[in-house]
């Protein structure tokens, strides 16, 4: 990592696939930034554990989802990737910020409501102070941008709140994060339902693209999508569903969205839902290709998990030996 770039921090759950809305939304762009920024990318398993997990489908799919980073193009001699759970630093911070937040602070947060409604029968504390780690993960690296959506700008306003509070407190120790507004990838919405974000969470599998699905499984999910009344095929808010695959499409092949319209203006529904299913295969199968290579190269894979949290932890370490200072810890006798 060079002083003359600024840091960059970013993760995703290791919800054991990563979607094509993941894909075009935010990786496809990480790719970009990785080499205009001292950028760090997080497999964030900590945060996994709000939802009850299955200790070896989370293991592997923790390792499935750096894999995923890796073959999309994160090169991990140029970033910081490693695993959230392999940093102790990070719980460590966590603690301390919970007790630099306020009750009324995490109450305001939607996430917490949202996830509340979803998981009634599990309302944990840590589904409650997600947030504080969340901020915990940006400020232990000094991070100066953080890439979000619109259902992360919460959490990163609740980050600044702490890091200004704990400044306010004990000086400059936090570098203050600003969101990272670039290039606005797709935003992909459900396929069934396309008033609503594509998620790796939806539970009807029908919605969702893996960029790791069977080619034929892409195909036959674009051709169950839902469309809109008429036969027009145009970019409107009045036809959501075509709006949806038209942007898809358009995300896919690089083309405008006036381009695709003429290319598809004498076609139905059915052969442009098949065609945009063909552009998605053609753009993810290089990528499944490599994750095929990486499954095989355990110790290649193994050395970057070790190293990635080796450099994540030394950085982290310098952070929280300013932060025990401040605090008042006593010194470690060494």
């Amino acid at each position: 990592m060079t002083d003359e770039k600024k840091v960059l921090f970013s993760g995703m759950q290791p919800s054991g696939y990563v979607t094509l809305g993941n894909y075009l939304g935010a990786l496809n762009n990480w790719t970009t930034l990785q080499y205009d920024y001292n950028s760090i990318f997080c497999i964030v398993d900590m945060h996994a554990l709000t939802v009850r997990q299955d200790p070896a489908k989370l293991r592997k799919a923790a390792r499935d989802v750096l894999m995923q980073y890796l073959a999309v193009g994160l090169d991990p001699e140029k970033n910081i990737i490693y695993f959230q759970s392999h940093v102790p630093q990070h719980a460590e911070l966590s603690w301390i910020l919970n007790c630099y937040t306020y009750m009324g602070e995490l109450n305001r947060m939607t996430q917490f409501k949202e996830k509340s409604q979803k998981h009634a029968d599990n309302i944990n504390a840590g589904l409650f102070t997600y947030p504080v780690l969340m901020a915990a993960d940006i400020l232990l690296y000094q991070t100066e941008l953080v890439p979000v959506g619109e259902d992360q700008i919460q959490h990163l306003e609740i980050t600044r709140d702490i890091a200004t509070r704990f400044n306010g407190i004990y000086g400059d120790v936090f570098t203050m994060p600003e969101a990272y507004i670039g290039k606005t990838g797709a935003r992909v919405m459900a396929l069934q339902d396309p008033t609503k974000k594509m998620s790796k969470s939806d539970e009807n599998a029908n919605n969702t693209i893996a960029i790791l699905d069977d080619p034929k499984q892409i195909i036959n999910k674009f051709k169950r999508a839902v469309t809109d009344s008429g036969n027009e095929i145009i970019y409107s808010d009045d036809k959501p569903g075509i709006k949806n695959l038209l942007s898809i499409y358009c995300a896919v092949t690089g083309k405008t969205i006036k381009e695709a319209e003429k290319e598809f203006e004498n076609s139905g529904y059915g052969d442009f839902k098949i065609a945009v299913g063909e552009a998605v295969v053609a753009k993810i199968e290089p990528i499944q290709k490599k994750f095929e290579e990486y499954q095989k190269n355990k110790d290649y894979i193994d050395e970057i998990i070790k190293t990635g949290a080796e450099k994540a932890e030394r950085i982290a370490e310098k952070t929280m030996r300013k932060v025990r200072r401040k605090i008042g810890y006593p010194d470690k006798i060494r």
